[in-house]
Formats: structure tokens, C-alpha cells, sequence
């Protein structure tokens, strides 16, 4: 993939651009069995390739400039803006919309963030495409006083969007502080529908604003798939999915006879997950608002209510791991097979070490994030 960004030194994100993908997905396969090691019994899968470009359905993009002129993309040393509505990673219709996003600040007059000076409203926006090709758009902004204007000229982005990527879901979110975040805590509703349809695999996917998601949906459908044949051939009857975000792992494993437990401290995620198990009518799988880590929540799922210890867990934890907290836990637990997600190969090996008993005896890189050294690593474990 070539990048005039990146050749223009504009922005040096995606550090692997230029490098052939054939060797890209080759050092990141040797780099995660690289950093797993020699372990007995494990055997790596090829690794599941990804599009080059066009491939990444969220953008997360800093407003800056002004409102006559505004900039979406990043932020250069001195936190000035570059604008990146040309990046070739995006999807067609968040390539498409992003003009039409831009000509929408100018006209409700939003002014954006000026991060050195700390003054203005808009700071980003966070646009999602759904594979229907629909698309939610998130307005962060440091107060409610453009919300009027918002909801006033709505129906104009509402119309220019219909022929290019259709608005199904729209928000603003509350930052007010001067802070190194993406969010903030609040979120403001400005269409009826709050949730965006993923459709993945057969399965619609609710995704409600502040629920993560993979960027990548596409390979995403990819690791959903092989987790779900491995939890299959181990036919198990408990399942338990451990920071189960909007529920991709437990809802594609549920089925007859399989109670599937999901567990996750957004409480957006929760009920993009719940609202997901009604609509497609998957009876045995409940979805609770916790900490995974907390011997509380172990304690309520298992103990007083009778529930019994899952027989496979499922966890997709963040890049830092499991910590050793949850990785002894689980050692201890008597758990037969779990099923790890990682984004971080040295803090999944790491775990690994902390679960001697827990083996690794199958391995496969997902290609999440193509120009760049990132990527997924799916493992299952089996009790020695």
C-alpha cells in the first residue's frame, strides 16, 4: 500500500507502510511465536490474512482548525492539525462520509478544540460503518451548549449522508476536561435508533455508543469463527466469555444445551449484548456489568446461587492481560480449556507462564491491523 501521508512525512502512523504484506503477515507470525517460545504441544495455524487498505470500519478522528476550516485526523507536535480525510485505511463509506462530516462543522458552526490554547467545543469525531453500510456518528464535545445546533441541522447531514453511507446512529458525547482521552462518561442521544446493526457472521451484533468493537470487522468474523469451532469440538456445557465487550465471542458460541455466562464492565456493551441475545432469540445466555478480575464476581457466578464453575472460559482481556490476579484464578479454577484473545503477545505469554497447568495447544495470528506491527493472537488452552 503506498500512503502520499506518509511519504509526505504528515503522519507516520501506520510504521510497516510500504513493507509488502506477504512480509508483514510473516514477522507477525514469527514475532507471536517468537514471543510465546517453545512451549510443548502448541502448534501455530497459518495466520489469517487481512485487506491491505480499506479495512478499518472506525475512525477516530481530532477536530482541529476552525469551523469555517476545519481539520479531521491528527494532531501534529506543536497540536496543530492534519488532516487525514484522504487516509486509505478507512472504508468506503467512512471515506465517503468524512467530506460531507467536514462541511457539516462549518455549517452548524462548531468551533474545534484547540488542545495548546484549551478553548473551543469539538474535539472528535468517532465515526463507525456497520457491513450494512450504515454508519454512527459521535460528536465529543466539552459542553452541551452546540447540542441545539446539533439537533437543528441534523436532518441536513441526515440528507447529504443518504446517498453516500446512511446516518443510523448519532450522538454527542461530554468531555469537558483537558484531558489525553478519547470520551467521556456521558452521552447524549440525537436519533431515535441508538444502536448500530454489525451484521457478523449471521448474527446482528448491537453496537450502542461507548461498546468496543474490533476496527477490523472482516477479520474480526475471522477470529469469531475459529473460536467457535474450537469451543465446539469441545462441546462444553458451561461457558463463561470473561471482558465480553457487546458479546462476539458468547453469542456465537451459544447454541442448544450450552449455557453461556457474559461478563463485562461496560454497562453500554451489556445492553448492546443483552439487546443482540434477544433478537436472535438464544435462549441460555445471560450478560451481567462486572469486573472479571474481582474474586466477587467469580463469587456471585458460582457459589451462592448455585451456579456451577464453567467447564470453558473465554477471555479477550485488554493489552495489558489477564494480570496475575485473574491468570491465578483461573490456574486454580477447574476450568478445562480456555480460549485467549490477545492484542499483546508479550502480555499473553506472560499469562501463560502465570498458568502452568493451562496449556497452549493451538495458535493463530488475525492481521487486525495491517501497516502497523499490531495484531491478534488467538490461543486455546487445555488443563495438562
Amino acid at each position: 500500500m503506498q500512503c502520499d501521508y506518509f511519504d509526505a512525512w504528515r503522519c507516520r502512523s501506520c510504521t510497516l507502510m510500504g513493507r509488502p504484506y506477504a512480509a508483514q503477515l510473516a514477522d507477525k507470525d514469527r514475532a507471536a511465536r517468537d514471543a510465546l517460545g517453545e512451549r510443548p504441544g502448541l502448534a501455530w495455524l497459518a495466520p489469517h490474512a487481512s485487506r491491505e487498505s480499506g479495512f478499518r470500519t472506525k475512525a477516530k478522528m481530532v477536530v482541529a482548525g476552525t469551523a469555517d476550516a476545519p481539520t479531521l485526523g491528527i494532531l501534529d507536535a506543536d497540536g496543530h492539525g492534519v488532516d487525514l480525510q484522504d487516509c486509505g485505511l478507512y472504508t468506503r463509506g467512512i471515506h465517503a462520509a468524512l467530506p460531507v462530516l467536514a462541511a457539516f462543522v462549518a455549517r452548524a458552526r462548531l468551533t474545534p478544540y484547540d488542545v495548546p490554547a484549551r478553548r473551543g467545543e469539538l474535539k472528535h469525531l468517532l465515526v463507525t460503518e456497520s457491513p450494512d453500510g450504515e454508519l454512527m456518528v459521535r460528536f465529543v464535545l466539552r459542553s452541551q451548549e452546540p447540542v441545539a445546533r446539533l439537533r437543528k441541522h441534523l436532518g441536513w447531514l441526515t440528507g447529504r449522508l443518504a446517498g453516500v453511507a446512511p446516518l443510523a446512529v448519532a450522538s454527542v458525547n461530554l468531555l469537558p476536561e483537558h484531558r489525553a482521552v478519547l470520551e467521556g462518561e456521558r452521552e447524549i442521544a440525537l436519533t431515535e435508533a441508538q444502536s448500530l446493526r454489525m451484521r457478523v457472521n449471521g448474527l446482528d451484533l448491537h453496537l450502542r455508543p461507548q461498546s468496543f468493537f474490533q476496527t477490523n470487522t472482516e477479520v474480526a468474523a475471522a477470529l469469531y469463527r475459529q473460536a467457535r469451532s474450537w469451543v465446539d469440538a469441545a462441546a462444553p456445557a458451561r461457558v463463561w466469555d470473561l471482558y465480553c465487550g457487546v458479546g462476539g465471542f458468547a453469542l456465537h458460541v451459544a447454541g442448544p444445551g450450552r449455557e453461556v455466562t457474559g461478563i463485562e464492565v461496560s454497562a453500554e456493551a451489556v445492553a448492546s449484548a443483552r439487546l443482540s441475545a434477544h433478537d436472535a432469540g438464544l435462549a441460555g445466555v445471560t450478560f451481567s456489568a462486572g469486573d472479571a478480575t474481582s474474586s466477587g464476581t467469580w463469587t456471585d457466578l458460582r457459589a451462592d446461587d448455585g451456579v456451577a464453575a464453567p467447564d470453558l472460559v473465554i477471555v479477550n482481556p485488554p493489552r495489558r492481560g489477564l494480570g496475575p490476579e485473574l491468570a491465578e484464578r483461573l490456574e486454580r479454577s477447574g476450568v478445562r480449556r480456555v480460549v485467549y484473545s490477545s492484542c499483546n503477545p508479550q502480555s499473553l505469554a506472560r499469562d501463560l507462564d502465570a498458568m502452568a497447568t493451562l496449556r497452549p495447544v493451538r495458535g493463530q495470528v488475525f492481521d487486525m491491523f495491517p501497516q502497523t506491527g499490531h495484531a491478534e493472537v488467538l490461543t486455546l488452552l487445555e488443563r495438562a
